[in-house]
């Protein structure tokens, strides 16, 4: 059993090392993010110029589009440590002591999923993001009594998938905030290229655009699917990746030429077929999918959104003619402008 386990955790430990080299760690290897990265490096030269700590720094948007890898990008520029964390995992207090006491002048404290903070953490935080000092009460009751301890300088930079969810005080407190959008496919392809030759896999331009087009212009996604195309053209092919080769890989994850995967599909069905175009509840919707209906809301419907299958109204979740082409089902019911079927003669704006 002990072998067993030192084989799975040395196993492991191999595949986080080849997740690791995938990231950049300059920017210059960083593709994409045009605007976001001339800010950060003026940002960091300016810091090196005059000598001082970095600024804090929020960085926002979708998961899987590189705010861990800029994170470290920048301490790397900056040439200081970064010391890395989640949200949830601060849970007391001295955990946050201790995260902060252990920092070098001038080091990166990143914290992953910081809107997932506990409120009293938050408030921790507070003074030691402006007067790098942090207040520690000791014992209980009438012998309570607090200790202030000083911190290094450092910079706290911040990552988040949902910025509303960060309180106010918080959110004030960053000096920078970026928010990083989704890629074209001409970066992805270069991100590819790189990672490719990282994986000492052979790709040619048409290969790595098959899945540039499929993976919803996230990074991670794209690396993802690199993987697999690798593995399915070693196991029928053993050649170079082509895009005749992708695409059938690809096709045997159910993932079409627009990027829409079989629970995308599925998706649009059902708001299609099942509720005739919407509006929809996302109550109703994720009964029908048997899917949580935060998992519809976070994972599906933003790419849904962005490539203009899906709406969201106050009523639901309605279908666009777009998505009734592509499908092939009749004109959507709740779209503006079309015919609301249910109430023959009606506009959708007309309906109560």
């Amino acid at each position: 059993m002990e072998k067993e386990r030192f084989i799975t955790s040395q196993l492991n430990k191999k595949e986080e090392q080849v997740d690791t080299s995938l990231r950049p760690q300059a920017f210059a290897d960083f593709p994409g993010q045009e605007r976001v990265k001339e800010r950060l490096q003026i940002l960091v030269q300016a810091s090196k110029e005059r000598g001082e700590a970095l600024g804090h720094l929020l960085l926002c948007g979708p998961p899987g589009l590189g705010k861990t890898t800029l994170a470290y990008i920048i301490a790397n520029a900056r040439g200081v440590a970064v010391k890395s964390t989640s949200g949830p995992v601060i849970e007391k207090p001295g955990d946050l002591a201790g995260l902060l006491t252990g920092l070098g002048e001038g080091d990166v404290l990143f914290i992953d999923e910081i809107h997932r903070l506990p409120i009293a953490i938050e408030e921790y935080l507070y003074s030691a993001m402006e007067d790098f000092v942090i207040d520690i009460m000791l014992d209980q009751g009438a012998g309570a009594r607090s200790v202030r301890l000083p911190v290094p300088k450092f910079t706290l930079i911040g990552a988040t998938t949902r910025q509303g969810r960060i309180s106010a005080p918080l959110r004030s407190r960053f000096n920078l905030s970026c928010r990083l959008d989704y890629y074209h496919a001409d970066d992805l392809v270069k991100i590819l290229h790189r990672s490719a030759g990282i994986l000492k896999v052979v790709a040619d331009a048409d290969g790595l655009r098959q899945i540039a087009r499929r993976c919803r212009g996230t990074p991670r996604i794209a690396n993802n699917l690199l993987r697999w195309v690798r593995d399915y053209v070693q196991v029928k092919n053993a050649g170079p990746i082509t895009g005749d080769l992708a695409d059938a890989a690809l096709k045997m994850l159910d993932i079409d030429d627009s990027g829409l995967d079989e629970m995308d599909k599925r998706l649009m069905e059902a708001i299609l077929f099942k509720f005739r175009g919407g509006p929809v509840g996302i109550k109703n919707l994720a009964v029908a999918l048997g899917e949580e209906d935060d998992t519809i809301e976070d994972v599906y419907e933003p790419y849904l959104i962005q490539e203009g299958y899906l709406m969201r109204t106050p009523q639901g979740r309605v279908a666009t003619p777009k998505a009734a082409q592509r499908f092939g089902a009749p004109a959507a019911a709740g779209v503006r402008g079309q015919p609301d079927r249910r109430q023959p003669g009606l506009l959708a704006d007309d309906v109560p």
